[in-house]
Order: structure tokens, then sequence, then C-alpha cells
């Protein structure tokens, strides 16, 4: 066994130790920037602090706060990651990584992705949520880099569909239903802590990007990697450089933190309609 998948192993001995809930097949959440309370929304919730849990790096960054939580959510067990590391506070992308890998070593049926996010698609609203359907990764680093272990997944995998249709489609209808917009587009992932010049944002608009961000596509990678499905979500919380307000992270903050009844309403909509997407791909 490598180094990582142990690694992995021992964080998932300690959570299922800690909340026996976890050996179920559960919804798995990464929670970003001003997302993070929607677990209070949770029934029975049971909160492990990072810490506890071997392999798990610390948070340092406001609004990610470093615990596991586990609930339920009419009747279906959720995992969430409350809060992340990233490559900028100096982490290696295995490092950063470890927690989603630990949820779909756990079993997790699939798992929502969600960050604070630039908006660079010029007809998007700041407060607004933003379906993930595809990402480029420029933060020049992969997970991937290395000796593959089999047991994780293939040396080469494949990533023309890494974000599931059947996810998206869920969290499409919950819009819907939700009376919410929900604008689709594709998130460009930078290795920060700097955001963006007006001339990086000229650039990546001109490339494709609908948001740019810090973190999510290691992540994206490193599940798809171990064949789990994901579903993203992008609280865009701010306008690119250029278009809008001086930056600054505690606005970002505030601005996602107000998404969060929105999107607690479509998580409730992806486990209503969980039969789309919740056999194993």
């Amino acid at each position: 066994m490598s180094s990582v998948l142990a690694d992995v192993d021992r964080s998932v001995d300690a959570i299922r130790s800690a909340d026996p809930r976890t050996a179920e097949p559960f919804v798995g959440l990464i929670l970003g920037s001003g997302l993070s309370d929607v677990v209070g929304k949770l029934d029975d919730l049971h909160t492990i602090p990072y810490p506890e849990i071997p392999g798990f790096p610390g948070t340092t960054v406001v609004g990610h706060p470093g615990e596991l939580c586990v609930g339920t959510l009419d009747g279906v067990v959720v995992v969430c990651c409350r809060g992340r590391a990233h490559l900028y506070e100096g982490h290696d992308p295995v490092t950063v990584v470890h927690p989603i890998r630990t949820l779909v070593r756990l079993g997790a049926r699939g798992i929502v992705i969600t960050n604070a996010a630039g908006g660079v698609n010029r007809s998007f609203k700041v407060g607004q949520l933003m379906l993930i359907t595809d990402h480029v990764n420029l933060t020049g680093q992969n997970p991937l880099i290395g000796p593959n272990d089999p047991a994780l997944g293939p040396r080469f995998p494949d990533m023309s569909n890494a974000w599931d249709p059947g996810m998206s489609d869920a969290l499409r209808a919950a819009a819907k239903a939700a009376g919410a917009e929900l604008p689709e587009g594709s998130y460009f992932g930078l290795l920060g802590p700097t955001y963006e010049t007006p001339a990086e944002i000229r650039m990546v608009r001109a490339m494709g990007a609908d948001a740019v961000g810090m973190s999510t596509v290691l992540e994206a990678i490193a599940a798809r990697h171990m064949g789990c499905r994901i579903g993203g979500l992008s609280v865009i919380s701010n306008l690119a450089a250029g278009d809008g307000d001086e930056l600054d992270h505690a606005h970002v903050a505030e601005i996602a933190d107000a998404a969060g009844p929105t999107f607690f309403a479509l998580l409730q909509g992806l486990v209503a309609r969980r039969s789309t997407w919740w056999e194993p791909s």
C-alpha cells in the first residue's frame, strides 16, 4: 500500500471510530469561504476538529474553521469538510486533496465542491451561485504527480466529464424548483494568494473563464481520479479585478455567507433527486 493510501486509511479509521454513520453511503461536501454555516441546518450534527483526524491539514484562512461535520438531511447522511487547505498556505498538492480523498475512501456517493469566486463573466451578479460545468487548472500543480497507486485510480484519468452530468442536472432542477438563478460556467483555478490583476482577468476571460478562484481544481482532479462523482458550486462573491470595487477577503466572505440559504435549498434538492446520480459511477 502506498503511503498516500495508508495516510488516507488512517483518517478513514479515525472518522469511522468517531461517527459510525460514516460507514453508510453519504453525500460529501467541501465547504468554501462563507458557506460553512450550512452545517447548522443538518440534523444530529457531530463535529470532529481536523486536529483529531490523522493527516488532516490545519486551516488558517478566515471562514475555514477546520472541522469535519457529520449530520443528516432528510434522512440522508451528509459529511462536510468545513474549511479547506490551499496551496498558497504552503501546503503541497497531496496535503490539499487529503480531505476529499478521505471522503471518497469513506464511501461518498457524490461530493459537492464549493468555493467563493470572482465573477469573470460580465453577465454574473455578486451573490449568485454558479454551477461549475468545467474547470481549468492554472495552479501549475497536480496531486497526481509522482508514482501512481492503482488502488486510488488510473495513471491517466479521463477528465472529459469531470463534473458529473447527473449531479449537475439535479442541481439545475433544484434551482428551478427554488426559483433561484443558477448560471453555469467554467471555473479557472489559480495559485493565489494575490487577487488577479486586470491584465490576468483579461487573459482568462479571453481563454473562456466564467469565474476564477484559488481552490477546487486539485480536489476535483483527486476525486475523479478515484472515480467519485462531483458537482460544483461557486458563490460569485465579487466581480473580478477591473469590474468592481477593491477586493477584500472579509467582503468576499460576507457575500458568500448571504448565499447560504440558496445553497441549502440546492443541497436539499440534490438529496431529493439523488436517484439520478446516487449509484456508483
